[in-house]
């Protein structure tokens, strides 16, 4: 099942290739896209995840600067039908919620036993105190059953929650340790540089060029989005071992495929990776750009 804030995570990727099909559809695709588009707005609204709300307004700043090769008349249609889904399915006392965002004080989250911000200093202790390996996949809720100060703390009768992480980044360090943290984060980070040195390295006239031209490019960009949208929203749920992410880089391990492909049949260079190549002991690192072979 799901519960708000995961389902939050979900519209917000979903939201970045549904704006990669609106932009690069046509006729009735189009119309389908612009609809569930305008749907996820109100779903989103109808959720009332907070977390998603924050999600959102990244994904909106994001899409409103970052999307240079998008008209400013696209970007500003595309955050209005995105905002006129929330509007209009906003249920009763949506905004008075969203404004508690501003006041985190004031929240359970933040003075509860079993709040975030408790949660998260004994996450980071339990980083701290399992550097190297972690608690393992999925021991995060047992730890907190045998957490040695809950269990001194709580009332008798009232039993021990046994509580997740709420939050991918310390449920990855405190599970997998400091270097299942940093190649984790490199997944979620990597994944947004890589599309922008991917888009970098392509052709501007394949923004005009022929349908697939123009979807691989476009694409750098929407991918990129969604990588910055789960970013986010990735810091108020546990969602480290669960599958958007990693379907999110076969994507893009899918992108660079295509591309290259592309560029192959056109008679242009592939994108390049830097390897680097044999050196005798003491000598500085030599560093030449392979490209890859041509796919069968």
């Amino acid at each position: 099942t799901w519960d708000a804030n995961d389902i939050g995570v979900v519209l917000i990727v979903g939201l970045g290739l549904a704006l990669l099909v609106f932009q690069t559809a046509s006729g009735k695709w189009k119309i389908a896209a612009g609809a569930i588009i305008a749907g996820i707005g109100a779903t989103i609204a109808r959720s009332g995840s907070r977390g998603t709300f924050v999600g959102l307004l990244v994904f909106g700043a994001a899409l409103l600067f970052m999307l240079n090769r998008v008209s400013i008349a696209k970007r500003m249609i595309f955050l209005g039908v995105i905002v006129l889904g929330l509007i209009i399915e906003a249920p009763p006392g949506y905004w008075n919620q969203m404004k508690t965002i501003a006041a985190p004080k004031e929240d359970y989250n933040w003075s509860a036993k079993d709040g975030r911000k408790e949660v998260a200093q004994r996450g980071l202790g339990y980083m701290m105190s399992h550097p190297i390996f972690g608690l393992g996949i999925h021991n995060f809720w047992r730890a907190e059953c045998i957490d040695g100060e809950k269990v001194e703390t709580h009332v008798m009768g009232t039993g021990i929650r046994c509580t997740p992480p709420h939050n991918s980044y310390i449920e990855a360090g405190a599970e997998m340790g400091i270097p299942g943290l940093i190649i984790w984060s490199c997944l979620v980070f990597g994944g947004i540089e890589s599309c922008r040195r991917l888009r970098r390295r392509l052709p501007r006239s394949w923004l005009k060029g022929d349908p697939e031209q123009r979807f691989l490019y476009e694409a750098t960009m929407y991918l990129q989005l969604c990588f910055i949208g789960f970013s986010v929203c990735a810091f108020f749920l546990t969602f480290a071992w669960l599958d958007i992410i990693y379907m999110l880089a076969a994507y893009l391990g899918g992108l660079y495929i295509a591309i290259g492909e592309k560029l192959e049949r056109s008679g242009q260079a592939a994108p390049q990776a830097a390897v680097p190549r044999r050196r005798l002991r003491g000598a500085p690192v030599d560093y030449r750009f392979a490209t890859p072979p041509p796919l069968e």
